[in-house]
Formats: C-alpha cells, sequence, structure tokens
C-alpha cells in the first residue's frame, strides 16, 4: 500500500469558510439504466439544494443477482454508459461527483473487474481514480460474500485537492483499516462510498464511521446503499456526514433519498486546535 502521508495537519483553505456537501441513498438493482435515472433524480435535487460535491453509494450503478454478475457491464477506464454518466453530471450541474464505485476491467485477469471511485471536477475532468484496497468476505447463515472472487484490490490510497483542501476516498469494507487512513496524511473530509450488510451494518456502521471522524479529526461523508434490493441483499443505509468531534450533523436511516450539509473549515481548525492530537502522534 503505498503510504502519501503529509506532515502539517492543519493546511487547507481558510478563505473558503463553508463547503456544502451531500450523499445520495440508494436501493439499486440489475438494471443499470434504471439506477442511472434514480440517481439523476437525486443529484439534480441536491444541486437544487446547493450542493457543490455530491457523493454517490458503492455499486450505486448495479447490485446483481451473483458477484460474477459485475463483470457482464464493466468499463474500460474513460469509456462507458457509466462513467459518462458521471462526467455528464458534473459538467451540467458544475459540481464535483465522487461516483461511488464502478466496476472497472482489470487488464491482467479478465475474470475480475476493480472496484473503483472516479471523482470528476465541476468542468468533467478526471480528478482521480481509487481502486478498493480491503475486500470484503462474510459468512452468517446462509448469507455468504467472497469480494475477491471477482474483484482485484487496489494498493494506492488515494487523496485529492479540492476548494475545501484535501479530501481522502475509501470504500466499504476499508472502513475497518483505520491504518488506510492515517496514510492519507491530513484531510478535511474523508468520502466513504458503502453498501454495508444489515447484519455488520448495524453493529459496527455508525461505530466505526464516527472513530474514523475522531481519529483524523476531519469530516466523514458515508453515502450508502440501504434497503431490501430484488436480489434478495439488504443494506444497512444510514447515509451519515460526521464533524471532526465525532457528532452526526445529519442521517437518513434507509430508503432511496440524500443528506446535505457544510464543511466547516473553521469547526475542523477548533477541534485540532483545543485537542492537537494529530501533532502528538508518535508511531
Amino acid at each position: 500500500m503505498k503510504n502519501l502521508a503529509y506532515n502539517n495537519y492543519t493546511m487547507f483553505n481558510t478563505n473558503i469558510g463553508s463547503f456544502s456537501i451531500a450523499a445520495l441513498q440508494m436501493v439499486s438493482t440489475q438494471n443499470v439504466l434504471e439506477n442511472l435515472n434514480q440517481a439523476r433524480e437525486l443529484i439534480e435535487q441536491t444541486v437544487l439544494s446547493g450542493a457543490k460535491l455530491i457523493a454517490l453509494p458503492e455499486y450505486f450503478c448495479f447490485m446483481g443477482y451473483l458477484e460474477t454478475d459485475k463483470l457482464t457491464i464493466r468499463e474500460k477506464e474513460g469509456v462507458g454508459i457509466v462513467q459518462n454518466f458521471l462526467l455528464e453530471q458534473a459538467v451540467k450541474h458544475e459540481i464535483w461527483i465522487v461516483g461511488g464505485t464502478i466496476p472497472l476491467i482489470c487488464p491482467e485477469d479478465p475474470g475480475k473487474i476493480f472496484n473503483t471511485t472516479i471523482v470528476y471536477s465541476p468542468n468533467g475532468k478526471q480528478i482521480v481514480r481509487y481502486d478498493k484496497i480491503h475486500l470484503f468476505k462474510f459468512r452468517s447463515g446462509i448469507e455468504y460474500h467472497d469480494e475477491s472472487s471477482v474483484v482485484q484490490s487496489g494498493y494506492e490510497v488515494k487523496v485529492f485537492d479540492s476548494p475545501i483542501g484535501k479530501i481522502g476516498l475509501s470504500i466499504c469494507y476499508d472502513l475497518r483499516f483505520p491504518e488506510l487512513y492515517r496514510a492519507m496524511g491530513p484531510v478535511q473530509l474523508i468520502i466513504v462510498p458503502a453498501a454495508f450488510t444489515y447484519e455488520t451494518g448495524k453493529s459496527h456502521w455508525e461505530f466505526l464511521i464516527r472513530a474514523r471522524a475522531i481519529e483524523n479529526q476531519c469530516y466523514v461523508l458515508a453515502p450508502a446503499q440501504g434497503g431490501l434490493h430484488p436480489n434478495g441483499r439488504r443494506t444497512w443505509g444510514h447515509t451519515m456526514l460526521v464533524d471532526p468531534w465525532g457528532e452526526i450533523i445529519h442521517l437518513l436511516s434507509e430508503g432511496q433519498g440524500f443528506i446535505i450539509g457544510n464543511v466547516e473549515l473553521d469547526r475542523i481548525m477548533e477541534v485540532r486546535t483545543k485537542l492537537p492530537s494529530l501533532n502528538h502522534r508518535v508511531l
């Protein structure tokens, strides 16, 4: 895992006091076009509410019946209807789009895909690509998931510059590995597109989101899948925005919708000044 650590934990653009961000919550199906239409409607609503950055959930574009179904809609980087959709939305609304995740071709193994987040700027430029590093495996009763059967893990930590400073990218199961977030260095916002299972989400989701915010003294925006999908899978939802003190600012428990709130740079500075724990790191 490539380490992109930085030294100054308080560096960001203080000329921008706050920045409006939003997260979509979806209950995606196996129909790509249907999912894109739902995402389009939600994006339009968030833009009308003033959002400048919008993040979509993991696999917002597709939730198949089998793990291998993802292979049927995989795209080459820079080419495909899902990537075109995200780019068009960014340009049309002049917003930052954090594209949930989409399955991208793995050139080294035709039987696998990368589970990838792509970020687009308001002018439609692809800013960064992050391939999910930690792959989910879970068994409980008849429910079984093994993401590694079709997904190739990434290996690079990805952080990008935005109007509010640095934003770190992670995906779902990554949330359980705090060393990933330490490797990001000083960020003002962490984004975690997810599709947590109902069982793991009920037990751990809120604790993990709030812990990542507290220990990194930054905002965390977590767009999620939230409901009963046609494939029989039930996802936890609870899309949320958490502040640097670990307080939940907004939360949507279940069903299709969105949350919207502000990243307040003064709040980050307040927390990091009051409790400068990031400056006290030894290891």
